[in-house]
């Protein structure tokens, strides 16, 4: 018994084995586009990080770049703790990239781009004519 190839063209059905190729590309595609957001959210973090005088490196290391994060807005180090909680960690998240786009001169909007729209609004952090003015928050 032959499966029910649900891939036509036209008038033409698709082999199973053409009809499978056609889904691994497909699911390729979420992926490459994926990868290509991820480089672009590295790219801004980097050059954020080096305009704040920190290790643009630190950018693709999972934790330590939290914590550089941290420096960078003057927040002490113990809050990487609230970023493992959930539902804190979307509060500290907020806070930290508010925290952030002031350090930069930015406001609100920023932030929230940041949060929601990061693989637009970091490249505009790091590339663009933000300059660092130092720690905005006081050390708790």
């Amino acid at each position: 018994m032959e499966l029910v190839n649900l891939f036509t063209i036209g008038q033409q059905t698709l082999s199973n084995e053409e009809a499978g190729l056609i889904a691994i590309l497909l699911g390729f595609i979420p992926l490459i586009f994926g990868c290509g957001f991820t480089l672009i959210i590295i790219a801004g973090m980097w050059k954020t990080f080096e305009k704040a005088d920190k290790p643009g490196w630190a950018a693709i290391v999972p934790i330590y770049n939290v914590i550089v994060m941290l420096e960078i807005v003057g927040r002490p180090l113990w809050w990487i703790i609230l970023f493992l909680i959930p539902l804190a960690n979307l509060v500290v998240s907020i806070i930290v990239f508010n925290d952030l786009a002031k350090a930069f001169g930015r406001g609100i909007g920023t932030a929230l781009g940041l949060l929601f729209l990061g693989f637009i609004f970091w490249p505009v952090l790091g590339f663009g004519s933000a300059q660092y003015q130092g720690p905005v928050a006081s050390q708790d």
